[in-house]
């Protein structure tokens, strides 16, 4: 199953990405997540050490890391800020830290966190301004490394065509 969570206002993108996977029959869901309160990540470990894979903020984000845990590959459409995703796009990836464990392991030459489950998630993004892309392409693989996926990569909202053939 394809998640896709919205973080703008245009709804533009996913309607169109919703008329591409329907006429090639691909089970979806869209999360239209912009009116949602989605508070950053405050780091206090509770999701690894006092209530492990539940995170301890109380928001509307709970239900999108339950559908989150369940996908094969998720998609974050984000704006832009400072050549970047905004800090509506980059709290969906932080608040994704409760589906790790706070043990580590080495993976080549580089630490990473055991995944707590076994399903994983391969993650993408669609970016609707300007951005630094082929930083954001580097940073959606470290993103995926951490969490033992692939990296589906970076986008700009032209490239739907392109998204709809990268989501299986």
């Amino acid at each position: 199953m394809i998640l896709i969570v919205n973080t703008t206002e245009d709804c533009g993108i996913t309607g169109s990405l919703k008329t591409l996977l329907d006429s090639q029959n691909k089970e979806y869901e869209v999360v239209e997540a912009s009116s949602l309160t989605i508070k950053p990540c405050i780091g206090c470990n509770y999701c690894w050490l006092k209530t492990p894979g539940i995170c301890s903020i109380k928001d509307d984000y709970e239900e999108i890391l339950k559908k989150i845990i369940k996908a094969d590959q998720l998609w974050v459409i984000s704006d832009t800020a400072l050549g970047f995703i905004d800090y509506k796009g980059k709290n969906i990836f932080d608040r994704i830290l409760p589906i790790a464990t706070m043990y580590l392991k080495f993976k080549g030459d580089q630490m990473r966190h055991v995944a707590r489950y076994k399903k994983r998630t391969d993650v993408g993004i669609i970016v609707t301004g300007e951005a630094d892309m082929a930083y954001l392409k580097k940073w959606t693989a470290r993103c995926a490394l951490n969490f033992e996926s692939e990296s589906l990569g970076a986008y700009s909202k032209e490239s739907v065509e392109e998204i709809a053939a990268c989501m299986s």
